[in-house]
């Protein structure tokens, strides 16, 4: 089957944007990505629409995809919407990259654009609330309370404040099991989130850009214990797109700036138990995706990982394979995945300070990615960039994400 390539990018600033629309959204990404490639809206064979809050924050259901493009001038050809909780925009990509696979079209689009912000801030984080399964969230509230059994804050350090995403609840347990069972550390977690708040200094579409010390993370406000509001990813707007092309179109573009998708894999959860670390359903995703790349974690110059909490990252760098089980906090505390590390995670500031807008932030790494491997970043930019890999994932299922996409990029 035919190579598949990137060859347009584009990507807004995340935020808080009220004068914004989805549709506004999409355009500016959309034009972004068509201006990079050196496309027209004629080009498109087929399109890929993510988001995740327009429907229940504007009661906008089911033609999301078909109205935003229509509405830019894309129309009459397949549209596809997408909705796969936090995965939504790397399900998107993922989607594109196998319908050129399968060659039912030659040149496609995947775009995802998310409205969040609303004056009701507790409307905004209920959009999380469905993301688990709703019919048992009494037993799933047990079962992530077990696993930070015995696990305490220091005496009078605060345990919670709101209001928040239940997600974060979700994220302090797996925290709270990984501080129990390997010994990580409230400081190793803040590390990475400091690491992450100074990487977005360099980031001019980043929600957040100013640097944090590890000391300053540690002092912020508790969300959940022991995640504070440093190491949790904001409320966002924005939008980001990709153009991909299979090979055989590759001649009506600029060769030069393509990259090449070397692997783009999509996995669910399963019902391991959380001592199983190498049953975690993003270590198999990321096993197969080396697999079809035909490379290892060693080869990777630069990821983006899923780090819709700070921990996120630590968990991800594990099931990448940048370090044995247990080693994540080590990795951050050490700079081992700072800009200059060893393997730089998120020099884009990652969610946590770039922001997370949830349908658009698969895309986002992409966009990251992209610019990485064309040695495209300016101040953020890793040296001798070659392969890079994004890792994102969305909902609850068990004792992990209910899905996520690793895909693997290469020049």
């Amino acid at each position: 089957m035919s190579d598949i390539y990137i060859v347009g990018v584009g990507m807004t600033p995340f935020g808080k944007m009220p004068e914004s629309s989805v549709k506004a959204l999409t355009n500016q990404a959309v034009s972004q990505a068509l201006t990079d490639a050196n496309a027209s809206r004629q080009d498109l064979s087929s399109a890929f629409f993510s988001n995740t809050s327009q429907s229940p924050l504007e009661s906008q259901y089911m033609i999301g995809g078909e109205i935003a493009l229509r509405e830019m001038g894309i129309t009459g050809i397949p549209v596809v919407n997408v909705e796969n909780a936090c995965a939504s925009a790397s399900t998107a990509f993922h989607l594109a990259y196998a319908h050129l696979k399968a060659g039912l079209s030659d040149v496609a689009l995947a775009v995802g654009a998310e409205k969040m912000t609303h004056p009701d801030k507790v409307r905004s984080m209920s959009v999380f609330d469905g993301a688990w399964d709703v019919h048992t969230v009494v037993e799933t509230s047990q079962r992530l309370a077990k696993m930070g059994e015995g696990v305490f804050p220091p005496p009078g350090r605060p345990t919670s404040s709101g209001p928040y995403s239940v997600f974060m609840d979700v994220y302090a347990a797996f925290a709270k099991f990984h501080m129990r069972t390997f010994g990580t550390t409230e400081r190793q977690i803040a590390a990475a989130a400091a690491k992450n708040h100074f990487h977005s200094t360099f980031n001019p579409l980043s929600q957040y850009r100013f640097d944090m010390s590890v000391d300053e993370v540690l002092a912020a406000r508790m969300i959940a214990w022991p995640l504070t509001l440093p190491m949790c990813a904001p409320i966002s707007d924005g939008a980001a797109a990709a153009i991909l092309v299979r090979e055989e179109a590759l001649d009506r573009f600029d060769r030069t700036r393509a990259v090449k998708v070397c692997a783009s894999v999509m996995g669910t959860g399963t019902n391991r138990q959380p001592e199983q670390y190498d049953k975690h359903m993003c270590r198999i995703a990321a096993l197969k995706a080396y697999e079809q790349a035909s490379i290892g974690p060693e080869d990777i110059s630069v990821a983006e990982v899923h780090d819709a909490s700070s921990f996120g990252e630590i968990l991800q760098v594990e099931n990448l394979g940048f370090c044995d089980f247990g080693e994540g906090g080590r990795l951050a505390e050490n700079g081992d995945t700072k800009l200059g590390g060893r393997i730089p995670v998120n020099p884009s500031g990652g969610l946590v300070s770039k922001g997370h807008p949830i349908g658009a932030t698969g895309l986002a790494q992409i966009y990251e990615l992209t610019v990485q491997l064309r040695h495209e970043a300016g101040n953020r930019q890793v040296t001798d960039a070659r392969f890079a890999i994004a890792e994102n994932g969305g909902g609850l299922y068990g004792y992990e994400e209910a899905v996520a996409c690793i895909t693997i990029l290469g020049r």
